[in-house]
């Protein structure tokens, strides 16, 4: 065979050296899915607007397709772009993680990341994945607000944090749920309780004894609301029903014998080991939930919230039976 033979390609085959087969300025692209704005990109560019849109035009012609639609005085991904923009978020963040790794550098559009958590995923399970997290890229700065399941998915849906970590979902067309893992509540009382010397209860005898519960919008409140219904109970049926904030709170004013408490077991694992409280099982009682990772469907992640989704969910996550 001659060399020019042995140098020859069939037609459309990539070939070194080449613009074809590469798409032009998918930053800018990815950078004005996140802000919404041609305007805003052009800003965090420190270029015009003019230019930017001239990027997106050249990327257009490119593929072919139209990438953004106006609506309400804000750009939206149309579906092609939808396409478009998860592949260029794969490429980014392969990216980022090489010159994390390589060179240890900060990088822009990672710097931040901002978390709204519920109490229990918040206090008891975040620690662990921000270490993680953290341990594959120091460079991203973390905020994180912890407060309670209502007021969390409120933060995701006015964008004030990028992704929300939650022990209940809604059904809100604004918002992406996944879960990553299973929680299961459970009943406490004070050592010094008539329930501590029983092994097992029923529910309907807990009604006489006074129940402390979390405020409305908590989702272990809202766990324990569906699984009394599902056994043909309410709060009203109960004697008593104290209402407290924290769940610090609960299991200081369980102990002191103010009351008992339905509540997770992450929340109560430490203090039921250590004998401050009991754990008492409830005959029939199934309580159990998921955790979700919440975000804003129609709003793109950046690169940071990206990366979070991947080291949370290669997490493993406990399953329902070891809960």
């Amino acid at each position: 065979m001659s060399a020019k033979g042995m140098l020859q390609r069939p037609a459309g085959m990539y070939q070194a050296g080449t613009t074809e087969n590469r798409l032009p300025h998918l930053e800018t692209f990815c950078l004005a899915a996140e802000l919404g704005s041609f305007t805003a990109a052009a800003r965090a560019f420190g270029i015009t607007q003019a230019a930017v849109s001239q990027r997106i035009q050249r990327l257009e012609r490119r593929l072919g397709v139209g990438l953004f639609r106006r609506r309400a005085r804000r750009l939206q991904l149309t579906q092609a772009g939808e396409k478009l923009y998860e592949y260029a978020q794969r490429l980014q963040r392969l990216q980022q993680e090489a010159i994390a790794r390589v060179t240890g550098c900060r990088m822009g559009q990672m710097s931040e990341l901002r978390i709204g958590a519920s109490t229990v995923p918040g206090e008891y399970l975040l620690g662990e994945l921000l270490a993680r997290f953290q341990e594959r890229f120091p460079q991203v700065q973390v905020r994180v607000q912890v407060t309670n399941t209502q007021q969390v998915l409120q933060q995701v849906e006015r964008g004030q944090v990028h992704i929300g970590l939650v022990g209940a979902c809604n059904d809100s067309p604004q918002l992406e749920f996944r879960g990553f893992g299973w929680d299961r509540l459970v009943l406490v009382v004070s050592p010094q309780h008539p329930l501590a010397m029983r092994t097992v209860v029923s529910l309907r005898e807990l009604i006489k004894h006074r129940l402390i519960v979390r405020e409305a919008g908590s989702g272990s409140r809202q766990c324990l609301e569906q699984a009394l219904r599902r056994a043909g109970l309410s709060l009203d049926d109960w004697e008593s029903v104290m209402e407290l904030g924290s769940n610090l709170a609960i299991k200081e004013a369980v102990q002191r014998g103010l009351g008992i408490a339905i509540v997770s077991q992450y929340v109560v694992r430490d203090w039921v080991e250590s004998g401050q409280l009991a754990q008492v099982a409830i005959a029939r009682w199934k309580a159990a939930r998921r955790f979700y990772a919440v975000w804003r469907r129609h709003k793109p992640l950046p690169v940071a919230a990206q990366l979070f989704l991947d080291v949370l969910f290669a997490r493993r996550s406990p399953s329902r039976a070891a809960v």
